[in-house]
């Protein structure tokens, strides 16, 4: 069993519990209330900047420059493409620029920016991986559902495409291959530490995911 396949193993409760979450079905049928994605969005966005950052200490740390490549072309589509889909998003569910830029952050939201400094400021590839994975792996999952029809409103039809395009595919394919080669080299403490921040990750996603129900 490849590394990143035992940490999803191990957190398979909480897991699985956002791949079936009452949000993801609500999305794809269309009737998720507006209240509720606009909640959801709001304090998403509040990941961007901390996100970003975790990305440019993958950069820097990472132990190949392809990998450094292939983060940076990453970081260029969230700081584009998802950054103005948030903006149109917002337009269209009326959120004033106050709160888009300084909501009232909830315990998840804070949780979440508190683990993407942790794992930035550990200076440890495989540490800022197991983040990642977890991050774009989890959404991938719930997101890609073949032969599921998308539904008509943008603000939701677009979060799905924008989790379950080729590009990104492509993309969760080689950060869970770059977490497996990683793991594979690394020493117990490496493996551990990866392990807590997929950990934390997981359990911090369940959290959001319930919350803004809340």
């Amino acid at each position: 069993m490849s590394f990143s396949d035992e940490l999803r193993r191990d957190n398979a409760r909480d897991w699985d519990a956002c791949v079936d979450h009452r949000f993801v079905r609500e999305i794809f049928a269309g009737t998720l209330p507006p209240e509720v994605m606009r909640r959801y969005l709001t304090q998403d966005y509040q990941f961007i900047d901390r996100f970003v950052a975790l990305l440019g200490m993958a950069i820097a740390t990472a132990d190949r420059f392809e990998s450094r490549i292939r983060f940076a072309q990453f970081a260029a589509m969230i700081t584009s493409d998802e950054n103005t889909y948030f903006q149109r998003a917002f337009d269209t569910l009326g959120v004033p620029d106050a709160e888009r830029r300084h909501p009232v952050l909830t315990a998840p939201t804070a949780g979440f920016q508190t683990l993407m400094k942790d794992a930035a400021d550990s200076r440890d590839y495989g540490s800022c991986l197991a983040v990642l994975t977890v991050a774009e792996w989890l959404y991938l999952s719930w997101a890609d559902r073949a032969g599921e029809k998308l539904p008509v409103d943008f603000v939701h039809a677009e979060w799905i495409t924008l989790h379950n395009n080729d590009g990104f595919r492509s993309f969760v394919t080689w950060l869970r291959s770059e977490l497996d080669r990683v793991g594979a080299t690394a020493d117990t403490a490496g493996r551990t530490n990866a392990a807590a921040f997929f950990r934390r990750a997981a359990t911090l996603e369940r959290s959001f995911f319930d919350h803004i129900y809340e």
